[in-house]
C-alpha cells in the first residue's frame, strides 16, 4: 500500500450526487475531516439539507446530463470557492432488465447519466489541474464495470465504459501530477438496487425461469446488503491522501470474490483458446518471432 501523508492537507472536493448512498457518506465524511466540500444534487430540498451540514459544505443543483450547467457549474466553484482539488464523478443509476426486454431509450438514458454525465463532469475539471499540475479525479464505477451478472447488461455497458475512460485518462495526465482511480463498489447498504434502480417490465417468459429469482434477490436484498457506505468512504478518503493512489480500488469483500473469480475465468479460457489466439499472424510474422 502505498505511503500516505503525515498530516493530510484540507482540500476543495467536488463530488457528484451526495443526497443519497455512497455520494452523501463521502460528503459527510470528508466535510468530517475538515475538507470543503462541494457537492451535487437534483432539487433545492436536497441542497437545503446538504448544506445544513456540519462543516464547510456548499450545494449546487445540478442534472449531469445538462453539460452547458456542468460547465457553469465548475467554473463557479472554482471562482468563488476556489481550485477543486478532488472530483468525485458519483451521480449514477442502475438498469434492472434482460437485454432483449430493455428498449433502446433505456440504453441512451443509462449513457447519458452514466458515461456521458460522468465524462462531462471530468472533462469541466481536467483544465483546471492539467494547469495546476495537481488533482485528483475519481469515479465510482462498480464491481460491475469488470464483471457481470444477467440482468444488467445496460449498466454494465456503462460501468465498463468509464473504466475504459478512466484508465486510459489515467495514463495521459499521469506527467501533469493529476491522478486518477476508479473505485469499484460491490454491494453496499444503499438505495441503488431499491428506489434508485429503473427496472425494466417483464414481457418474455422464456426468461422466467433465469431471471425472476434475481430480480426478486435484488428487490428483497435492498437494505441487508453486507458494505457499510461510511466505511466506504473512509476508504475512499485514504485513497485522497495517498502519495500514490491506485488506479483502481475495490471496495467489499463481495467485489474481491466476484471479481477475482472472472478474472479466473477469462484467464482459464483464454488460455483454452490460446493456440486459435496466435494462429493468426502473417507466416512471416511467426518465423520471425
Amino acid at each position: 500500500m502505498s505511503n500516505m501523508t503525515d498530516v493530510p492537507s484540507t482540500k476543495t472536493f467536488l463530488i457528484t450526487g451526495v443526497s443519497t448512498g455512497l455520494g452523501r457518506a463521502l460528503g459527510r465524511t470528508a466535510l468530517a475531516e475538515g475538507h470543503r466540500v462541494v457537492g451535487t444534487v437534483r432539487t433545492t430540498a436536497d441542497a437545503r439539507a446538504f448544506e445544513a451540514l456540519d462543516g464547510d459544505a456548499h450545494a449546487r443543483v445540478l442534472d449531469v446530463t445538462d453539460h452547458d450547467a456542468v460547465e457553469t457549474v465548475v467554473a463557479g466553484a472554482e471562482c468563488d470557492l476556489g481550485p477543486v482539488d478532488v472530483l468525485v464523478a458519483n451521480a449514477g443509476y442502475g438498469h434492472d432488465g434482460l437485454f432483449e426486454e430493455s428498449s433502446m431509450a433505456d440504453l441512451r438514458r443509462q449513457f447519458d447519466v452514466n458515461v456521458y454525465g460522468t465524462v462531462a463532469v471530468i472533462k469541466a475539471v481536467l483544465p483546471h489541474m492539467r494547469e495546476r499540475r495537481s488533482g485528483h479525479i475519481i469515479a465510482v464505477t462498480s464491481m460491475g464495470g469488470l464483471i457481470t451478472m444477467p440482468g444488467l447488461s445496460f449498466y454494465h455497458g456503462s460501468k465498463f465504459a468509464v473504466e475504459g475512460i478512466l484508465e486510459t485518462l489515467g495514463k495521459e495526465v499521469a506527467d501533469f501530477g493529476v491522478h486518477v482511480t476508479a473505485v469499484e463498489p460491490g454491494s453496499f447498504r444503499t438505495d441503488w438496487s431499491g428506489r434508485s434502480m429503473i427496472r425494466a417490465p417483464r414481457s418474455i417468459a422464456d426468461y422466467d425461469e433465469l431471471f425472476d429469482p434475481l430480480r426478486a434477490r435484488r428487490v428483497n436484498g435492498s437494505g441487508t446488503q453486507p458494505g457499510d457506505p461510511d466505511k466506504a468512504a473512509a476508504a475512499v478518503l485514504r485513497v485522497v491522501a495517498a502519495d500514490q493512489p491506485p488506479t483502481r480500488l475495490l471496495l467489499g469483500t463481495d467485489a474481491l470474490r466476484l471479481v477475482e473469480a472472472g478474472r479466473a475465468a477469462f484467464e482459464h479460457e483464454m488460455r483454452a483458446w490460446v493456440d486459435v489466439s496466435a494462429s493468426t499472424d502473417f507466416d512471416e510474422v511467426g518465423r520471425s518471432a
